[in-house]
């Protein structure tokens, strides 16, 4: 489930910031910095900073230990110990420390001027994925997109409201929960084999773009699975006595990544406005060769220099 893959946070904080901030010239990711007035995040347990809290959800954690690196050592609702991506990228970019929640708090007018996350975890892709454990879906989140759009024009007014919508960045990071726990964990997708549910869910993730896009946005980027197979619930559920990494779930995550990339290269020429940028981020690569080569990113067993054991 979603709290299970908090223990990936970091790595893909990490991965998510290398393929934004690292791939351009340092100049012009000094320019982008100067240039970005907002945010938006939408997606799942990797980039929620609290909406669940405001929903009826058991997938939650606004609970010890979460949270106890962040100020405070307050358990905000983000699946991690301290910050999520949305935090790290929004520093990164120099727009402000920390990406709220759009539910559960009191919005500051600075906090609708700079940006949000509408990202729920548990969800996916696939409407069923977040029905089933009753958070909320992608489409969910675009109608709070569209709430906030109006809570931005009372406080920018029209113009201002129009530019910051158009000019801003947009993260989407989910589908992880469609393929580990929709259809490899419960039977109610088994009507498809495996490779038309991913068509599914690439035509869901197609869909949700396109919705984005003709909502004003124009800066989007959609990041790919990660080694499914190697997620913690996963090893613990499918990887034997041994908790290896499993190879079913990992390859279904190179197809799907496959697939959506294609599609995204194809909304850029068939769907995409005029000055639209959007781009397919690449989570799958650098995190498999985290958990290939630990010690490459310093990763060891706590309190050793022993590297951590990779199947």
């Amino acid at each position: 489930m979603a709290s299970s893959r908090s223990s990936l946070v970091v790595a893909m904080a990490v991965v998510i910031l290398h393929r934004w901030c690292c791939a351009a010239a340092p100049a012009a990711a000094a320019a982008n910095r100067t240039r970005t007035p907002a945010l938006f995040v939408f997606g799942d347990s990797i980039v929620d900073a609290g909406n669940n809290n405001a929903i009826t959800t058991l997938i939650r954690c606004n609970f010890a230990p979460y949270g106890k690196d962040f100020p405070g050592h307050n358990a905000t609702g983000r699946f991690s110990n301290g910050k999520v991506p949305g935090d790290i990228l929004a520093t990164q970019m120099g727009i402000k420390q920390y990406l709220p929640a759009y539910l559960g708090a009191e919005l500051s007018d600075f906090d609708l001027l700079t940006g949000v996350t509408f990202a729920s975890g548990g969800c996916g892709f696939d409407p069923l994925t977040a029905e089933l454990v009753s958070v909320l879906t992608m489409d969910n989140q675009l109608d709070l997109f569209k709430e906030y759009k109006e809570k931005l024009r009372r406080v920018a007014g029209d113009a201002r409201a129009g530019e910051i919508v158009s000019e801003s960045l947009y993260m989407v990071v989910t589908g992880t929960d469609d393929l580990a726990d929709t259809y490899f964990t419960t039977p109610f997708r088994r009507d498809y084999d495996l490779d038309s549910y991913i068509d599914f869910v690439v035509r869901c993730a197609s869909g949700f773009v396109r919705k984005l896009l003709g909502m004003g946005a124009r800066r989007v980027n959609v990041a790919g699975a990660p080694p499914i197979g190697c997620v913690p619930s996963q090893r613990t559920n499918a990887g034997g006595l041994d908790r290896d990494c499993v190879a079913l779930y990992n390859q279904a995550a190179v197809v799907y990544n496959a697939r959506l990339e294609k599609e995204i290269e194809r909304l850029n020429v068939t769907a995409a406005p005029p000055g639209t940028v959007l781009k397919y981020i690449d989570l799958y690569t650098p995190l498999l060769d985290m958990i290939q080569r630990p010690a490459a990113y310093g990763i060891y067993k706590p309190h050793t220099r022993t590297h951590l054991r990779v199947p």
